[in-house]
């Protein structure tokens, strides 16, 4: 449970500084905030302090900004100066405060600031894990089928305990060939003690009890070395947080199926379980993950992300003119409804494996 109310909470953090960094944008190039939310709705308290509403909401989730013109649905009357939305007078306004009056490269610093928020923030929390060390840890990446680990239900993810490298616990399993051999391991949080016996004749490519092991846990490093480290992995977790989304993009629309290993929101609190069980500087790196897939992915030129909204601008400034807010609602709709369904069968698939 304290786990999950970190995991929560953290989230929650990454979110909100996602639209911090669009709020401060908006603030510094002086356009009008109608409203920055901790939470979301229904509301809790709220307090007007100049032109902005600042709330806070019963729904814990992150949280929201909204910028005066920021989808167009403001007109000015030529003959009044008052803004018209929804059929309802609103109070005067210049119009050189209103998002979509503002030229591209501001709109785009606008939309494109949370993105960099969440990079920066990943960055931060990856170099603090570097900074700080993580303890070392021995966990099974692999089970080869029909082995005495197979039979044994020793799973991909267990961490063995009482031992921290490889050589050692081979030379452990080594040493019990034949006998039935009690093993220790840490799974979601729970100690499992499980009995194998390791096999006397191995055949090519197989080890006595058949698992693969991968060794984890990093020193500590300086100061400056841990930033510059850092921002170098930052990127290459980047990278292959790209690479993952293009496969699970392709085998949705050509095998018309989710990738093995991406989860949704219900997975990802079952891996911050798992994590938080080796200790919690792990818990820290998995956020900085986090908020690296959040930057990535909501640079996606996708409909209804940043990135996606980015790519209208570009399309705006290229061909001279807006794009008919109609269609712009139309794309946005379409795009929203497509992540919805995604991260139902995400949803769907992360509860099957919990039951």
């Amino acid at each position: 449970m304290i786990i999950f109310i970190l995991v929560l909470v953290g989230l929650s953090i990454l979110i909100l500084g996602h639209e911090a960094g669009h709020f401060l944008c908006a603030k510094l190039f002086g356009l009008k905030v109608d409203e920055f939310g901790i939470g979301f709705p229904p509301r809790i308290w709220a307090k007007k302090k100049g032109d902005t509403e600042y709330s806070v909401n019963w729904l814990p989730f992150g949280g929201f900004v909204r910028i005066s013109g920021e989808r167009g649905e403001f007109a000015m009357v030529e003959d009044d100066p008052t803004l018209i939305a929804g059929g309802e007078k609103k109070e005067p306004v210049d119009h050189e405060r209103l998002f979509f009056a503002q030229p591209a490269w501001k709109k785009s610093i606008i939309i494109l600031a949370g993105i960099v928020f969440n990079f920066i923030f990943g960055w931060i929390l990856v170099s603090a894990v570097l900074m700080v060390g993580t303890p070392k840890a021995l966990v099974i990446t692999a089970t080869e089928p029909g082995s005495p680990a197979a039979m044994a239900k020793i799973a991909q993810g267990d961490i063995v305990k009482n031992f921290t490298d490889s050589q050692s616990f081979i030379n452990y399993v080594d040493a019990h060939r034949g006998q039935p051999t009690e093993i220790a391991l840490l799974r979601n949080g729970k100690e499992v003690d499980v009995t194998v016996t390791p096999r006397m004749n191995v055949g090519p490519n197989e080890g006595p009890i058949g698992v693969a092991l991968s060794e984890g846990g990093t020193a500590r490093e300086p100061f400056f070395q841990a930033l510059w480290d850092g921002l170098r992995t930052s990127f290459i977790l980047a990278g292959m947080i790209f690479q993952t989304l293009w496969q699970l993009i392709k085998n949705l629309f050509v095998h018309a199926s989710l990738l093995t290993g991406v989860v949704g929101p219900v997975g990802i609190f079952g891996v911050a379980e798992e994590t938080g069980s080796i200790g919690a500087i792990y818990l820290v790196q998995l956020l900085g993950i986090i908020s690296l897939n959040l930057a990535v992915v909501n640079l996606i030129p996708f409909p209804a992300l940043d990135g996606g909204r980015f790519l209208m601008i570009i399309i705006e400034k290229i061909k001279g003119s807006p794009i008919p807010e109609k269609v712009e609602a139309w794309i946005n709709g379409l795009g929203f409804a497509f992540l919805l369904l995604l991260m139902i069968l995400l949803t769907v698939r992360d509860v099957r494996g919990l039951l």
